[in-house]
């Protein structure tokens, strides 16, 4: 029995991979590093605190990273973040989850302030049940600390009994790590084969086709 859809947001619900991947280019840049699009944009979906050890040695990390961060967030916010659009069918998707009695989590890498602006793009404002940002954990995936948060609010319900719904592999490694079963979409931009390969049990185009074929996925049993 399914009870708990718990869904990442960026890239998930909300097409914004290549915007923080070119948020991150630019902060990256006005920090003095020249890093490639592809490069960072295979980093997306982790937390800051994952994803700036990748480009930074340790010493700058610890002397500028919250600098970096902070300025990261604010390029996001000021120069990207209004271009970011849902995708399609997800509120349709949500309104079919809450008609079959399954509650409804959001687990995000984003800060709460971005979270909010992605609801009100997806238009699933008055759909979720609980959320959880990187306000709510100390570390961002691939470790599993988000989703275990949000777990701990969808009280009564085990982890045998809710799905993550994500685009990375991240996302997969993440959930696994909590003991939950995780859906791939393939709408973030990430390989079918790297979604497989770090545990997603079924793998869905977007929202909409996870949403067209919903009585045969991990999720029919709500």
């Amino acid at each position: 029995m399914v009870r708990a859809a718990i869904f990442d947001v960026d890239g998930t619900l909300v097409d914004s991979v290549d915007l923080h991947a070119h948020a991150w280019q630019d902060a990256f840049r006005d920090f003095g590093h020249d890093v490639g699009f592809d490069e960072v944009r295979g980093q997306i979906g982790k937390g800051g605190d994952q994803l700036m050890p990748v480009f930074l040695g340790p010493e700058e990390l610890e002397a500028r990273g919250k600098d970096l961060e902070k300025h990261r967030s604010e390029v996001m916010k000021t120069r990207y973040l209004p271009e970011v659009r849902g995708f399609p069918g997800v509120r349709e998707l949500f309104l079919r989850l809450r008609e079959r009695g399954i509650r409804i989590a959001l687990a995000s890498s984003a800060k709460a302030e971005e979270l909010q602006t992605y609801k009100e793009r997806a238009g699933i404002t008055d759909l979720v049940d609980i959320e959880t940002s990187s306000d709510d954990a100390e570390r961002s995936k691939p470790f599993p600390d988000i989703f275990q948060a949000a777990l701990s609010r969808l009280e009564g319900i085990e982890a045998s009994e809710a799905v993550v719904i994500g685009d990375t592999p991240y996302d997969a490694e993440a959930a696994g790590k909590a003991g939950l079963r995780s859906i791939g979409v393939l709408c973030g931009g990430f390989p079918e084969a790297d979604l497989r390969a770090a545990g997603c049990v079924a793998i869905y185009k977007d929202p909409a086709d996870l949403l067209a074929r919903l009585d045969e996925s991990p999720l029919a049993g709500g």
